[in-house]
Protein backbone atom coordinates (compact mmCIF):
# COMPACT_ATOMS: atom_id res chain seq x y z
CA UNK A 1 0.00 0.00 0.00
CA UNK A 2 1.11 3.67 -0.71
CA UNK A 3 -0.41 5.09 1.86
CA UNK A 4 2.09 6.68 4.53
CA UNK A 5 0.68 8.82 7.14
CA UNK A 6 2.58 12.15 7.99
CA UNK A 7 0.00 13.32 10.05
CA UNK A 8 -2.07 11.48 13.07
CA UNK A 9 -5.01 12.92 14.43
CA UNK A 10 -6.82 11.05 17.46
CA UNK A 11 -9.62 11.30 19.43
CA UNK A 12 -9.32 11.14 23.29
CA UNK A 13 -12.34 9.30 24.55
CA UNK A 14 -13.25 6.20 23.52
CA UNK A 15 -10.33 5.99 21.35
CA UNK A 16 -7.35 6.77 23.87
CA UNK A 17 -9.35 6.32 26.53
CA UNK A 18 -12.00 4.11 27.45
CA UNK A 19 -15.57 4.32 28.91
CA UNK A 20 -17.19 1.81 31.75
CA UNK A 21 -20.14 0.70 29.96
CA UNK A 22 -22.99 0.78 32.37
CA UNK A 23 -22.17 4.84 33.19
CA UNK A 24 -20.02 6.53 29.87
CA UNK A 25 -17.37 7.63 32.56
CA UNK A 26 -14.29 7.86 31.33
CA UNK A 27 -11.14 5.61 32.09
CA UNK A 28 -8.24 7.87 31.92
CA UNK A 29 -5.91 5.42 31.38
CA UNK A 30 -3.31 4.76 28.08
CA UNK A 31 -2.52 1.12 27.27
CA UNK A 32 1.08 0.24 26.83
CA UNK A 33 0.65 -1.43 23.66
CA UNK A 34 -1.11 2.34 22.51
CA UNK A 35 1.17 3.99 24.05
CA UNK A 36 3.96 1.93 22.25
CA UNK A 37 2.20 2.67 19.12
CA UNK A 38 2.05 6.14 19.12
CA UNK A 39 5.42 7.00 20.00
CA UNK A 40 6.23 4.64 17.46
CA UNK A 41 4.57 7.07 15.01
CA UNK A 42 6.05 10.08 16.38
CA UNK A 43 9.40 8.95 16.50
CA UNK A 44 9.11 7.69 12.84
CA UNK A 45 8.41 11.73 12.04
CA UNK A 46 4.51 11.62 11.96
CA UNK A 47 2.68 14.91 13.09
CA UNK A 48 0.59 13.45 15.75
CA UNK A 49 -2.49 15.57 16.42
CA UNK A 50 -5.20 15.16 19.49
CA UNK A 51 -8.36 16.05 18.18
CA UNK A 52 -11.20 16.56 20.93
CA UNK A 53 -14.76 17.53 22.34
CA UNK A 54 -12.51 18.19 25.38
CA UNK A 55 -11.04 22.03 26.34
CA UNK A 56 -7.67 22.46 26.38
CA UNK A 57 -7.21 22.10 29.98
CA UNK A 58 -8.62 18.42 29.78
CA UNK A 59 -6.01 17.87 26.97
CA UNK A 60 -2.61 18.08 28.49
CA UNK A 61 -2.19 15.62 30.83
CA UNK A 62 -2.79 12.89 27.79
CA UNK A 63 0.34 14.49 25.89
CA UNK A 64 1.83 14.10 29.44
CA UNK A 65 0.57 10.26 29.46
CA UNK A 66 1.79 9.19 26.05
CA UNK A 67 5.20 11.01 27.22
CA UNK A 68 4.88 13.37 24.34
CA UNK A 69 6.39 15.73 23.05
CA UNK A 70 9.90 14.05 23.85
CA UNK A 71 12.27 15.85 22.04
CA UNK A 72 11.87 19.34 22.81
CA UNK A 73 9.46 19.86 19.91
CA UNK A 74 5.69 21.26 21.15
CA UNK A 75 2.52 19.49 19.67
CA UNK A 76 -0.77 20.77 18.42
CA UNK A 77 -4.05 20.13 19.57
CA UNK A 78 -7.59 20.68 18.46
CA UNK A 79 -9.75 21.18 21.03
CA UNK A 80 -13.73 21.99 21.48
CA UNK A 81 -15.02 19.71 18.69
CA UNK A 82 -12.42 22.56 16.68
CA UNK A 83 -13.73 25.96 17.65
CA UNK A 84 -9.91 26.05 19.92
CA UNK A 85 -6.47 24.80 18.44
CA UNK A 86 -3.43 25.38 20.79
CA UNK A 87 0.24 24.61 21.10
CA UNK A 88 1.82 22.56 23.71
CA UNK A 89 4.43 23.17 25.94
CA UNK A 90 3.32 25.63 26.62
CA UNK A 91 -0.04 26.08 26.27
CA UNK A 92 -0.30 28.72 23.52
CA UNK A 93 -3.82 29.01 22.07
CA UNK A 94 -3.53 29.61 18.54
CA UNK A 95 -7.00 29.91 17.35
CA UNK A 96 -10.80 30.33 18.63
CA UNK A 97 -14.01 30.64 16.70
CA UNK A 98 -16.43 32.11 18.54
CA UNK A 99 -20.52 32.59 17.61
CA UNK A 100 -23.51 34.19 19.75
CA UNK A 101 -25.45 31.20 21.07
CA UNK A 102 -28.05 32.91 22.91
CA UNK A 103 -31.11 31.97 20.67
CA UNK A 104 -30.34 28.51 20.02
CA UNK A 105 -30.09 28.14 23.95
CA UNK A 106 -33.25 29.92 24.44
CA UNK A 107 -34.69 27.82 22.41
CA UNK A 108 -33.09 24.33 23.71
CA UNK A 109 -34.20 25.74 26.93
CA UNK A 110 -38.13 25.33 25.84
CA UNK A 111 -37.66 22.21 25.33
CA UNK A 112 -35.63 21.07 28.69
CA UNK A 113 -35.92 23.80 30.75
CA UNK A 114 -33.92 22.11 34.03
CA UNK A 115 -31.32 21.15 31.93
CA UNK A 116 -27.58 22.26 33.01
CA UNK A 117 -25.99 25.08 30.65
CA UNK A 118 -21.71 25.40 29.91
CA UNK A 119 -20.17 27.81 27.87
CA UNK A 120 -16.56 27.06 27.60
CA UNK A 121 -13.88 29.68 29.22
CA UNK A 122 -11.13 28.65 26.96
CA UNK A 123 -8.23 27.33 29.32
CA UNK A 124 -9.25 28.35 31.90
CA UNK A 125 -12.89 26.22 32.68
CA UNK A 126 -16.40 27.13 32.16
CA UNK A 127 -19.53 28.96 33.65
CA UNK A 128 -22.24 27.12 34.02
CA UNK A 129 -26.28 27.70 35.30
CA UNK A 130 -25.95 24.90 37.50
CA UNK A 131 -23.83 21.81 38.21
CA UNK A 132 -22.82 19.20 36.26
CA UNK A 133 -22.60 15.26 37.21
CA UNK A 134 -19.17 14.86 38.90
CA UNK A 135 -16.15 14.57 36.65
CA UNK A 136 -18.25 15.22 33.60
CA UNK A 137 -16.48 18.83 32.79
CA UNK A 138 -13.19 19.93 34.45
CA UNK A 139 -11.53 23.68 35.38
CA UNK A 140 -12.89 26.33 36.93
CA UNK A 141 -16.44 26.35 37.76
CA UNK A 142 -18.66 30.01 37.64
CA UNK A 143 -22.56 29.94 38.31
CA UNK A 144 -23.80 32.79 36.77
CA UNK A 145 -27.80 33.07 35.11
CA UNK A 146 -28.27 31.51 31.58
CA UNK A 147 -28.74 34.72 30.28
CA UNK A 148 -25.04 36.28 31.20
CA UNK A 149 -23.30 32.80 30.06
CA UNK A 150 -24.63 33.71 26.80
CA UNK A 151 -24.59 37.83 26.94
CA UNK A 152 -21.18 37.38 24.64
CA UNK A 153 -19.95 35.33 21.75
CA UNK A 154 -18.81 32.10 22.93
CA UNK A 155 -16.48 28.66 21.58
CA UNK A 156 -19.10 26.12 22.38
CA UNK A 157 -22.00 25.21 24.78
CA UNK A 158 -22.79 22.27 26.41
CA UNK A 159 -26.64 21.44 27.11
CA UNK A 160 -26.87 18.43 29.51
CA UNK A 161 -30.21 16.90 31.32
CA UNK A 162 -29.23 13.84 32.89
CA UNK A 163 -33.09 12.52 32.94
CA UNK A 164 -33.08 12.47 29.10
CA UNK A 165 -31.68 10.11 27.14
CA UNK A 166 -29.17 9.79 24.09
CA UNK A 167 -32.19 9.03 21.75
CA UNK A 168 -34.73 12.00 23.17
CA UNK A 169 -31.60 14.34 22.48
CA UNK A 170 -31.32 13.52 19.15
CA UNK A 171 -35.07 13.52 18.36
CA UNK A 172 -34.61 17.10 19.88
CA UNK A 173 -31.73 18.13 17.43
CA UNK A 174 -33.65 16.67 14.54
CA UNK A 175 -36.56 18.73 15.16
CA UNK A 176 -35.05 22.08 16.04
CA UNK A 177 -32.61 21.36 13.13
CA UNK A 178 -29.96 23.39 15.17
CA UNK A 179 -29.38 25.97 12.54
CA UNK A 180 -26.30 28.24 12.39
CA UNK A 181 -24.71 25.71 14.68
CA UNK A 182 -22.69 22.60 14.26
CA UNK A 183 -23.94 19.96 16.66
CA UNK A 184 -22.78 16.65 18.48
CA UNK A 185 -25.13 14.46 20.51
CA UNK A 186 -22.31 12.74 23.00
CA UNK A 187 -23.23 9.39 25.01
CA UNK A 188 -26.51 10.67 26.98
CA UNK A 189 -28.25 13.31 27.17
CA UNK A 190 -25.53 15.17 26.06
CA UNK A 191 -25.29 18.18 23.48
CA UNK A 192 -22.55 20.27 22.02
CA UNK A 193 -22.86 23.31 20.26
CA UNK A 194 -19.90 24.83 17.98
CA UNK A 195 -20.16 27.34 15.55
CA UNK A 196 -21.68 26.83 11.95
CA UNK A 197 -18.95 25.03 9.82
CA UNK A 198 -16.45 24.27 13.03
CA UNK A 199 -15.86 21.04 13.19
CA UNK A 200 -12.44 18.85 14.20
CA UNK A 201 -11.96 18.55 10.04
CA UNK A 202 -12.32 22.82 9.82
CA UNK A 203 -9.64 22.61 12.25
CA UNK A 204 -7.36 19.80 10.73
CA UNK A 205 -7.40 21.64 7.57
CA UNK A 206 -5.70 24.77 9.41
CA UNK A 207 -3.22 22.28 11.03
CA UNK A 208 -2.13 20.08 8.00
CA UNK A 209 -1.54 23.42 6.26
CA UNK A 210 0.25 24.86 8.93
CA UNK A 211 2.44 21.75 9.12
CA UNK A 212 2.61 21.56 5.62
CA UNK A 213 0.85 18.24 5.34
CA UNK A 214 -1.73 17.20 2.35
CA UNK A 215 -5.43 16.13 3.04
CA UNK A 216 -4.29 12.26 1.43
CA UNK A 217 -1.57 12.25 4.10
CA UNK A 218 -3.96 12.22 7.22
CA UNK A 219 -4.36 9.46 9.05
CA UNK A 220 -7.69 10.23 11.23
CA UNK A 221 -8.87 7.65 14.13
CA UNK A 222 -11.83 7.92 16.04
CA UNK A 223 -15.49 6.55 17.58
CA UNK A 224 -18.10 9.48 17.98
CA UNK A 225 -20.81 11.65 16.13
CA UNK A 226 -18.50 14.22 16.65
CA UNK A 227 -15.70 12.77 14.62
CA UNK A 228 -17.83 11.83 11.81
CA UNK A 229 -16.72 14.72 9.13
CA UNK A 230 -12.85 14.06 10.26
CA UNK A 231 -13.43 10.58 9.62
CA UNK A 232 -14.57 11.72 6.11
CA UNK A 233 -12.11 14.56 5.37
CA UNK A 234 -9.03 12.33 6.50
CA UNK A 235 -7.13 10.69 3.48
CA UNK A 236 -7.47 7.52 5.72
CA UNK A 237 -10.52 7.52 8.26
CA UNK A 238 -10.78 4.51 11.09
CA UNK A 239 -13.52 4.06 13.39
CA UNK A 240 -13.24 2.27 16.68
CA UNK A 241 -14.94 -1.12 16.84
CA UNK A 242 -17.25 -0.14 19.40
CA UNK A 243 -18.45 3.20 17.29
CA UNK A 244 -22.18 3.71 16.25
CA UNK A 245 -22.85 2.05 13.07
CA UNK A 246 -23.73 6.00 11.75
CA UNK A 247 -19.66 6.30 12.76
CA UNK A 248 -18.26 3.24 11.09
CA UNK A 249 -20.46 3.92 7.55
CA UNK A 250 -18.33 7.29 7.43
CA UNK A 251 -14.98 5.83 7.67
CA UNK A 252 -12.76 4.18 5.54
CA UNK A 253 -12.20 1.32 7.72
CA UNK A 254 -13.21 -0.05 10.89
CA UNK A 255 -10.66 -1.20 13.88
CA UNK A 256 -10.99 -3.39 17.22
CA UNK A 257 -12.61 -1.80 20.03
CA UNK A 258 -11.19 0.14 22.13
CA UNK A 259 -10.33 -1.98 24.94
CA UNK A 260 -8.94 -4.44 22.49
CA UNK A 261 -6.71 -1.89 21.35
CA UNK A 262 -7.72 -0.74 17.83
CA UNK A 263 -5.37 2.32 17.73
CA UNK A 264 -2.40 0.35 17.82
CA UNK A 265 -3.66 -2.04 15.54
CA UNK A 266 -4.29 0.44 13.13
CA UNK A 267 -0.91 2.53 13.53
CA UNK A 268 0.85 -0.85 13.46
CA UNK A 269 0.22 -1.33 9.83
CA UNK A 270 2.13 2.30 8.71
CA UNK A 271 4.43 1.88 12.30
CA UNK A 272 5.83 -1.10 12.05
CA UNK A 273 7.05 -2.61 15.84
Amino acid sequence: MTFTPRLVALDIDGTLFSNVPSTGVVEEMISGPVRAAVRRAYAAGAHVVLATGRSTFGITHVWDLLGLPDDGRAVLSVASNGSVTFRYPPLEILDAVTFDASEIVAMLLEHVPNAAVAVEEVGVGYRINRPFPDGEITGRMVLESVEDLVAEPVTRVIIRDPHSSEEEFLELAEKLGLHGTNYFIGWTAWLDIAPEGVSKASALVGVAEQLGVEQREVLAIGDGRNDIEMLQWAGRGVAMGQAPLQVQEAADDVTDTVTDDGVARELNRWFRP
